[in-house]
């Protein structure tokens, strides 16, 4: 059972979501705790499922990966075994950075992150065309990727 969050808890939620390399004395400085308070804290948050990994942001135009495309998709059957079936193909994708099942006119949103559109085509084939239960996909080319973060909210 995971513990209320308090306002230091929130402040270190911040701080590590805007840089998760702060030093803990650096942290603690800003919440105006020991480092090894921090580290207590740190620890329980994550224990507690708050914290569910520490990743660098990277970024994809320098490492030849310069075109995102997001995916509308919509599957022939809701029924579980095709539907975990559609969803095991898209997660095993290297190239999906995302995927959402969602409600409304399509079952799946996939954000993909490519080297071309060659590489997206191939991969309509393999992911789209090659699978029987998508009845149709639609997609949407991004021209700026004016915002991009996975930051929560803590306010």
């Amino acid at each position: 059972m995971a513990t209320p969050l308090d306002d230091i808890d929130r402040r270190l939620l911040a701080a590590i979501q805007t840089d998760a390399r702060l030093p803990q004395a650096a942290l603690g400085a800003r919440v105006g705790l020991s480092a090894a308070a921090v580290n207590r804290r740190l620890r329980r948050l994550t224990d507690e499922g708050y914290v569910t990994g520490t990743a660098a942001v990277l970024a994809p135009e320098l490492l030849g990966h310069a075109l995102t495309v997001i995916a509308q998709v919509e599957v022939e059957s809701e029924q579980a075994t095709p539907l975990d079936q559609v969803q095991a193909a898209f997660l095993s994708c290297p190239q999906v950075q995302q995927c959402y099942n969602v409600t409304g006119d399509c079952d799946f949103v996939l954000v993909f992150l490519l080297r071309d559109m060659p590489q997206y085509l191939q991969l309509t084939r393999e992911l789209f065309y090659g699978n029987p239960n998508v009845r149709r996909f639609k997609t949407l080319v991004v021209l700026d990727r004016t915002k991009v973060s996975l930051d929560v909210p803590l306010a």
